[in-house]
């Protein structure tokens, strides 16, 4: 039933129209006249207001069709529009090999448009098939790549769905990701003394040093299974004849364990404050969840469904649990149960990124056998 060239057709175009984060505003105009061209009540929150990006989460809604879905739970299906840089004037090229790459220059963009490409093939399917349906949302969001910003900002009262399903993770298709890590934002400011390096800098305090001193004291990259954590960043400083008085730390640690985390933040701060007690001098430490944790197991209702709709179609139904979060996590702490579904693309977030043309077709056909498996 799915029309193969067209969904290509449809991720190509898509994948063309610049979409960086931040930058959004293109992008969600041309999906809010496909979304209400093929019938839909599209709504666009508020969320530019609240956070810069150039558009707001768009909320498209398919009523159900057909007189046995009056008692189907309506969900939802979610992808992102924002793409990482470089992002600029993508040219796609299908090699013969069946991969879809850029030119080398920009990403590709396939997180997430290959997910965007598929639902929008979905609902063409089902209207052109008069297939029956629940109600589903389509909630399509800007700033995922920024630590998820549009959806933390988005209206929970919009959505109507009881469970839903992210298209917008690593792996085969037929991979269904049942958990992901909570992530707490670390900001760090160490204060020191400010002398002359050449002249008497005994008289001062490197912030510098201090925080070497306490990095050093902190246990970084792989704590446990489920817990990592990491310096991103740091500035600070200036001139080499001057002893610096301030640096900033930028960090984060994540763990699908919400006791974990926060031992982990405790003894990140307990090094700082450790560091800074041995010469005197003050610190900051600021930290923030940015959004929950979630994990399912194999018994729950939302991956019985996605693995019933991956045997159906001979794909393999495993699980996994990822180390890196996506708007799944902002929409079960909303309360709706959702898993994310593998899309299959490889290298993201890099120049060599790349997907094959037969697994956004794939896709395509996994969340329109959802839809059918839904009513069941």
């Amino acid at each position: 039933m799915i029309n193969k060239e067209r969904v290509i057709e449809q991720f190509l175009e898509l994948v063309q129209i610049d979409s960086e984060t931040k930058h959004e505003r293109k992008i969600a105009d041309v999906l809010k006249s496909k979304f209400t061209e093929l019938g839909l009540e599209v709504v666009e929150d508020d969320t530019a207001s609240k956070t810069g990006h150039g558009a707001g989460n768009l909320v498209a809604t398919l009523k159900a069709s057909g007189e046995e879905t009056a008692s189907v739970a309506p969900f939802l299906f979610t992808c992102h529009m924002d793409t990482v840089a470089p992002g600029k004037g993508v040219k796609p090229v299908i090699g013969e090999d069946g991969w879809i790459r850029s030119d080398g220059t920009t990403i590709l963009g396939s997180d997430d448009k290959a997910g965007v490409a598929a639902l929008l093939e979905v609902i063409r399917t089902l209207r052109e098939n008069n297939l029956p349906h629940g109600q589903i949302q389509f909630v399509i969001t800007v700033g995922e790549e920024m630590a998820l910003t549009g959806s933390r900002a988005m209206d929970g009262s919009l959505l109507d769905a009881k469970y839903g399903f992210a298209i917008d993770s690593n792996g085969d298709v037929g991979t269904i990701c049942i958990g992901a890590p909570t992530r707490a934002q670390i900001d760090i400011e160490i204060y020191g003394k400010s002398a002359h390096a050449g002249v008497n800098p005994e008289d001062g305090i490197s912030a510098i040093q201090v925080a070497g001193k306490a990095i050093a004291r902190m246990k970084l990259g792989r704590i446990d299974e489920t817990t990592t954590a990491n310096i991103g960043k740091f500035e600070g400083g200036g001139e080499t004849n001057i002893v610096p008085d301030y640096v900033k730390l930028y960090a984060e640690a994540r763990s699908t364990s919400q006791e974990k985390i926060e031992r982990q933040i405790e003894s990140m701060k307990e090094a700082v404050e450790a560091a800074c007690r041995d010469v005197g001098t003050k610190y900051t430490f600021h930290s923030e969840l940015a959004y929950p944790a979630f994990h399912f197991t194999e018994d729950d209702d939302v991956v019985i469904l996605a693995k019933r709709a991956a045997a159906q179609l001979g794909l393999s139904g495993d699980t996994f649990v990822s180390g890196g979060g996506s708007d799944a996590n902002v929409f079960n702490g909303l309360g709706i149960p959702t898993v994310n579904l593998a899309v299959g693309y490889e290298n993201i977030h890099t120049t060599e990124e790349r997907i094959k043309a037969a697994d956004i077709v794939k896709v395509t056909e996994f969340a329109l056998e959802i839809v059918a498996q839904s009513l069941k």
